[in-house]
């Protein structure tokens, strides 16, 4: 992960926007040295911090040989590294990056100036695939199966939910709860940008096979299944008028297919034949009221949240233009995609 913050200068100076990059890495040795190298080449005033999760290679040495400043987060789990780096690090723009080297780090300079230019509170790397075997058909599908349900729960054009390549302003990293404990923490953090209505916008950037000796540490099913859960878990949280309308919606059916036939009795015969029949209908029935009632209660519990969520995001500066980047170089190039995924 890299973080980017921009410092302060004296009273009157003109204030020059402190970046800190971050990396979290289990067992990379075989990429970490070049994803350190490429972020300080295209970020040369940024500080990176290679945050280790548990590794058993050389990657600790290979980091710190590069330039990099490591610290260790023994819990594994990528959700773990963020929530310890988003506590430890303060800084005007943090990048995140895995350190697999999958991600073009040379094109760190393009995010972090469009999240400046905006500005944005977060800019989303959104992965083309430029090699076979790059991205496994099962990560894909599944990637496609789960954005397609946050913009069906959440209503947003978001393309790619699950990139680790991002950069956040100072008020995105100290506003979001991180609560994940693993891979789904992209997830929470795409959810999270919608929950504000967080000014967001997505780049294009390349996305490459690993290199020889990497492992993905993502496991398809498990990891998918964990997603899925917790887009499920937010549905409940952030929606929970709709998903206990669903919910009632279903009990009254149940009841009302129960209760028809009790209902014709009555009217041809002037009796309640089926009394158990017809208590369990009546119950069915009160329960989905009950239901109901429930999620418009947590509505407005939820919309209480997020209000404080909103002041605690408003209580940070939004993040102020950065000065003429010439000095550093420009990056790479144009930039293929610049387009804002949703707007506060």
């Amino acid at each position: 992960m890299i973080l980017v913050v921009f410092g302060a200068g004296p009273r009157g100076a003109a204030v020059e926007p402190t970046i800190a990059c971050v990396v979290p890495c289990h067992n990379e040795e075989a990429a970490i040295g070049k994803v350190v190298r490429d972020l300080r080449a295209a970020l040369p005033e940024a500080v990176v911090y290679v945050y280790d999760n548990a590794s058993t290679d050389a990657t600790v040495e290979i980091a710190r040989g590069a330039g990099a400043i490591v610290r260790e987060e023994t819990r594994k789990g990528k959700g773990n590294v963020i929530r310890r780096a988003f506590a430890d690090v303060d800084a005007d723009a943090l990048l995140l990056i895995d350190g697999d080297d999958t991600y073009d780090a040379a094109r760190a300079r393009d995010l972090v100036d469009l999240l400046f230019e905006g500005p944005y509170d977060q800019v989303v790397g959104a992965r083309r695939v430029t090699a076979d075997g790059a991205y496994r058909a099962g990560h894909a599908v599944g990637n496609k199966v789960l954005t397609g349900a946050v913009r069906s729960l959440f209503g947003n054009d978001v393309t790619d939910m699950l990139s680790g390549y991002r950069v956040f302003s100072r008020r995105f990293v100290k506003s979001f709860p991180a609560l994940a404990r693993e891979f789904e923490t992209e997830t929470e953090m795409t959810i999270h940008a919608l929950h504000l209505r967080l000014p967001t916008a997505e780049v294009v950037v390349d996305y490459r096979v690993r290199p020889a000796g990497g492992e993905s540490k993502l496991r398809t099913y498990r990891d998918g299944w964990r997603i899925l859960r917790v887009i499920l878990d937010l549905a409940r949280r952030e929606r929970p008028s709709l998903v206990h309308t669903v919910i009632a919606g279903v009990l009254a059916l149940v009841s009302v297919i129960l209760g028809i036939p009790v209902i014709a009795d009555f009217i041809e015969t002037g009796t309640v034949p089926r009394v158990p029949t017809a208590i369990l209908a009546a119950a069915i029935m009160t329960i989905a009221a009950l239901v109901l009632l429930v999620g418009y209660i947590l509505e407005s519990l939820m919309h209480m949240r997020q209000e404080q969520s909103r002041l605690v995001h408003l209580s940070y500066p939004a993040p102020a233009r950065a000065p003429d980047r010439t000095a550093h170089g420009a990056g790479t190039g144009p930039v293929p995609v610049r387009k804002p995924a949703h707007g506060g």
